[in-house]
């Protein structure tokens, strides 16, 4: 058993160590949000926050972020999250969606380490979120307005 705090609640798993994070997240614990893209941690679907960084669950075993602090979008009474995810609403930067829960939470760590990005520490902090939608500069101005609301 590898005990996992997911979203502030404990979860006791049952599954090999080298499990990918991912897998326990959909499948164990029915948390669909962090998606599935490429397997190999360059698309950036399947980011969620550990001790608050992103990381890529796709290839991050259990037995690496056992006891960490594990959040992903579910968490929507997280403040930057909510924050971020009205300022996708309003620029309306969601085509597909499929890979806005990875790109809400990388923007969401860029936030809380940087609440005054620019243009390139946006690009650097999204750079491993691949949209293939394109809507990159809605996505570079909606963390722009959740940065100015979170500000203000």
């Amino acid at each position: 058993m590898i005990t996992l705090v997911v979203n502030g609640q404990k979860h006791e798993v049952d599954a090999p160590p080298d499990t990918p994070l991912l897998w326990v997240l959909r499948d164990t614990l029915g948390l669909t949000g962090t998606k599935y893209g490429c397997g190999m941690a360059v698309c950036g679907a399947c980011t969620v926050h550990v001790n608050g960084n992103a990381m890529r669950s796709c290839v991050l075993p259990i037995s690496a972020v056992a006891g960490s602090q594990i959040t992903t979008i579910e968490t929507a009474d997280h403040r930057i999250v909510q924050t971020l995810q009205q300022a996708w609403v309003e620029r309306e930067v969601s085509q597909c969606g499929y890979c806005q829960p990875g790109q809400i939470l990388s923007a969401a760590a860029l936030l809380a380490s940087n609440p005054r990005p620019t243009d390139a520490d946006i690009d650097a902090a999204l750079s491993g979120n691949l949209c293939r939608c394109a809507t990159y500069a809605r996505i570079r101005a909606a963390v722009h307005d959740a940065a100015k609301t979170l500000g203000a």
